[in-house]
């Protein structure tokens, strides 16, 4: 499904509200941990592909059976990580963790080792070091690991969650400057709130046994998804004085890395206000044509939300460097090279590397480009904002189900128009 996506005068300098669903991040960690502990519950979990991948992975885990179980998480990386180590300390469990062909090509040694080194027992069904993975769970009693810190940080959260089972709980040292600290310190802190004990100092991580959590069910709220709010961040922007958007669901003292949207986003000349009902309000105030990015900025801790900046800074006709952005080469799509591609489309003069990108200022953007996603989500909702300069067309948009079904509907509603082409 191609859409045609088009300015709206209605958005210019109005005030609009959404509910944004919970955050894909909190909900796969806490969904794994409620597998794990089932005095959780949970609320305002996501509603996103990769969320329903991991409820039907968990669903039937309990059940006893004598033959391999077949599991595909499709484009769900997250999923694929966090699955890999629940199922390894699945006693007397054997599962074929499979996704798409693009799964296929991104990479799941690092884990796979890691796991290897408490004892698990996991092979590769086709080429060595990627999904399909065959798991035979069983009780693991090693406790030390290492591995290098640069690398995605769910590798790392995927051992911190199923650590507590552990009966000699886990300590991992990070090799070199750690990647994503962020989502890091995202999946000590919910362990936190379950009760259990967890320690991070230097490189070092320990995350202690907890058998089980006391009968009193453990609530879990969670909050909205930072990573979509920032396509609203990025319309404000991109959108007249005056424009504001009200989104529901929000707290001040997140855990998710990508709420420093708030300070990245005053340097577009948005605002952002924290109301006493847990939601946000995201107004544009000002812009100085001075201001640019081109100094650089380090994504390591947030690279989920580089696409976005990026494509704000095109559409404001203003440079940017961005940085540390080695994780998105193995993403759904190889995230540098899709932007480099589709930015060009558009008039961009912008170069990459391995983990960088440098975008020249320029006032130039053609319209009516047709925008390949590449089966990513992340480059559909990112793209979608520049309607609010020059018509474009989004290619494969029912791709932006993989995190925020409804992100179309919710355009609508703030007033873009959008058509099937």
């Amino acid at each position: 499904m191609n859409l045609l996506l088009k300015h709206s005068f209605q958005l210019q300098a109005s005030s609009f509200q959404l509910q944004i669903t919970g955050s894909k991040s909190e909900t796969n960690r806490l969904l794994l941990l409620q597998a794990l502990y089932p005095n959780i519950s949970l609320e305002n979990t996501s509603n996103s592909d990769d969320s329903e991948v991991m409820v039907k992975a968990l669903q039937n885990f309990h059940l006893p059976t004598s033959i391999s179980q077949l599991i595909d998480v499709h484009h769900a990386g997250t999923a694929m990580r966090f699955l890999t180590a629940f199922f390894a300390i699945q006693e007397n469990r054997e599962v074929i963790l499979m996704g798409s062909s693009r799964m296929k090509e991104r990479p799941i040694k690092i884990l796979v080792d890691a796991l290897r080194q408490l004892g698990a027992e996991i092979t590769y069904e086709e080429n060595e070091g990627f999904p399909p993975i065959k798991i035979k769970g069983k009780k693991l009693t090693s406790n030390k690991v290492s591995l290098d810190a640069n690398i995605s940080s769910q590798y790392i959260s995927a051992l911190l969650l199923i650590a507590p089972k552990l009966e000699n709980g886990i300590e991992v040292t990070l090799e070199g400057e750690i990647t994503s600290v962020p989502y890091i310190k995202m999946t000590l802190a919910l362990l936190n709130q379950i009760g259990v004990e967890t320690s991070f100092e230097e490189n070092t991580i320990k995350v202690y046994h907890l058998p089980q959590i006391p009968p009193l069910r453990v609530r879990g709220i969670i909050e909205s998804d930072w990573s979509s709010a920032s396509y609203f961040y990025s319309i404000v922007a991109l959108s007249e004085i005056g424009t504001e958007i009200t989104l529901a669901s929000y707290k001040e003292n997140s855990l998710q890395g990508d709420s420093i949207l708030v300070e990245i986003y005053k340097n577009f000349g948005v605002e952002t206000v924290f109301k006493n009902n847990n939601s946000i309000v995201i107004k544009k105030i000002n812009f100085h044509n001075s201001f640019s990015f081109e100094e650089g900025w380090d994504g390591a801790n947030s690279p989920d939300i580089a696409q976005t900046i990026a494509i704000t800074c095109f559409g404001l006709g203003i440079g940017c460097h961005l940085t540390g952005l080695h994780t998105l080469k193995i993403k759904e799509t190889d995230r540098l090279v899709a932007l480099k591609n589709e930015l060009t489309k558009l008039g961009a003069t912008i170069s990459v590397t391995n983990d960088s990108l440098t975008l020249e200022p320029s006032k130039k953007i053609n319209e009516n480009c047709l925008i390949k996603t590449y089966q990513d989500h992340r480059m559909a909702m990112a793209f979608a904002p520049l309607a609010l300069k020059k018509p474009i067309i989004i290619e494969e948009a029912e791709v932006v189900s993989k995190s925020y079904p409804t992100f179309w509907d919710d355009l609508k509603k703030i007033g873009f128009s959008i058509k099937e082409e």
